[in-house]
């Protein structure tokens, strides 16, 4: 027998199909409402009111909108706490029930936590399912039963563990129950303002999402392993922010996987859901080195070095051009968040957290387990990371993925007329050649922050200390 309501709960799950929590609902309930909260606890702690995540979940959210409302429905959007407004409106409405899918962050649960405990005082249940990873919970464990801390057994377990059912579609069938407090509020009335998606080329929603993966599965899926370490082709498929907040399904993108035998793709979605595990099984990464004994490093204090790699002025070219992509646009190529971030932690000797803060405020996917998990692989601090005594050198590294200096000159432009045999490392040019290609260093680019050699000889030091202490 149904119950009589259901509300469905959207959080990072922006979308009206394969949608674990929706299909539950439509399945167990008779009428279903579904909403959405703008959480002040997450929007108040932002820097800045025009934040271009907001704009795109707001963009996402009308779309959605739109969507439960050709199904009967619509979408009942509240501003203000998560874990006061839900309890509020199921008993406006009279639900018996509320559906949503899991999220991993520790504030996240603690936010479930609070309301579900109200829900059950008031006699209504509170159904968490998983929807944005694959495997979850005890779902891969090691054969003693515990959670993995390397990758590439957690990949064959993984992969061991994959069947159909796994990765198939979620029915999504039904009316939805129409309601007059249906609506989504602008941006200004929750205190934000439209931002540059639009400049940019980003298209927020599920339309955006299946416009970008429909192009990257017709041809550059097959070819990801050999495109996706060159940030001036374009080989990656720029979905991470879709993925980010669910305006499609993490099922479908394996099943293309599977079906495209892309091997390195699927690879990197089975990275997704290890930092999930990681995030969910070891809450203490928020703020604290996986391995306790690499809180012990001593990092340098300088701001001035700091603010330098922030807004792309280090003197090394593929670390500055990253940077300033960043900033521009709000995202960045995997390889050159490696890049940037072995540059932060050592070259710079600069502590991981702070460039991952920076990352987390500059980030159109900011996703904190991603986000946590790659500089704690960068700084050799987190689980399964890049060990401490490899250390990118930012010349080669830009030498190999960027040779003729093409993503270089883009976000660069006063280095456009540098010869290709200099692009890398631009102070090797002499005073006469630097005039004769308008670009003096020190004047109109700068030279290198710090010396790459020197620095890597600081960093084998400062790492040693921790190691010979463990």
């Amino acid at each position: 027998m149904k119950n009589k309501k259901a509300l469905v709960w959207f959080r990072r799950d922006l979308r009206d199909h394969d949608h674990a929590a929706l299909s539950a609902a439509l399945t167990e309930a008779e009428q279903v409402y579904c909403t959405f909260v703008f959480d002040t606890e997450i929007l108040d702690a932002l820097p800045s009111r025009r934040d271009r995540r907001v704009h795109f979940i707001h963009q996402s959210l009308l779309e959605l909108d739109a969507a439960l409302r050709a199904r009967g429905g619509g979408l009942i959007v509240r501003h203000g706490l998560a874990s006061e407004e839900i309890p509020k409106l199921v008993h406006e409405l009279g639900v018996s029930t509320v559906f949503a899918n899991r999220d991993y962050e520790p504030a996240a649960k603690q936010r479930d936590a609070e309301a579900s405990a109200s829900l059950t005082d008031s006699g209504i249940d509170f159904h968490c399912l998983k929807d944005q990873s694959i495997f979850d919970g005890d779902e891969v464990l090691t054969q003693a039963g515990k959670p993995f801390s390397v990758f590439t057994p957690y990949k064959n377990a993984w992969l061991k563990r994959l069947t159909a059912a796994d990765c198939a579609t979620y029915a999504g069938d039904g009316c939805l129950a129409g309601n007059e407090l249906a609506g989504v509020p602008s941006l200004t009335d929750i205190g934000f303002e439209n931002t540059d998606l639009t400049e940019l080329g980003i298209e927020p929603g599920m339309s955006g999402a299946r416009m970008l993966f429909a192009e990257f599965a017709a041809g550059r899926i097959k070819r990801y392993g050999a495109l996706r370490d060159f940030p001036a082709i374009k080989g990656v498929s720029y979905l991470s922010v879709h993925l980010r907040f669910g305006t499609i399904s993490i099922r479908e993108l394996v099943r293309s996987a599977l079906a495209n035998e892309a091997d390195t793709w699927l690879s990197e979605l089975i990275w997704r859901d290890f930092y999930f595990m990681i995030l969910d099984r070891f809450p203490h990464v928020v703020g604290h080195a996986f391995k306790p004994d690499y809180d012990a490093i001593q990092w340098e204090n300088w701001p001035e070095g700091f603010a330098a790699w922030c807004e792309g002025r280090t003197g090394y070219p593929l670390v500055d051009a990253a940077m300033r992509q960043l900033n521009f646009s709000g995202w960045m190529h995997n390889r050159l968040r490696m890049v940037v971030a072995s540059f932060l932690t050592k070259d710079l000797g600069i502590d991981w957290r702070l460039g991952e803060k920076f990352f987390a405020e500059q980030l159109n996917d900011f996703d904190l387990s991603a986000n946590n998990g790659g500089w704690q692989w960068a700084s050799s601090s987190g689980c399964d990371a890049q060990p401490y005594f490899r250390i990118f050198n930012p010349i080669t590294q830009s030498e190999r993925f960027d040779p003729e200096g093409k993503f270089i000159r883009r976000y660069i432009p006063e280095l456009a007329k540098v010869p290709d045999k200099y692009i890398h490392a631009p102070w090797l040019m002499g005073r006469l050649e630097q005039e004769a290609q308008g670009v003096v260093i020190g004047r109109d680019y700068p030279g290198p922050v710090v010396d790459h050699a020197r620095a890597r000889e600081k960093t084998l030091a400062r790492y040693a200390v921790v190691k010979k202490a463990v």
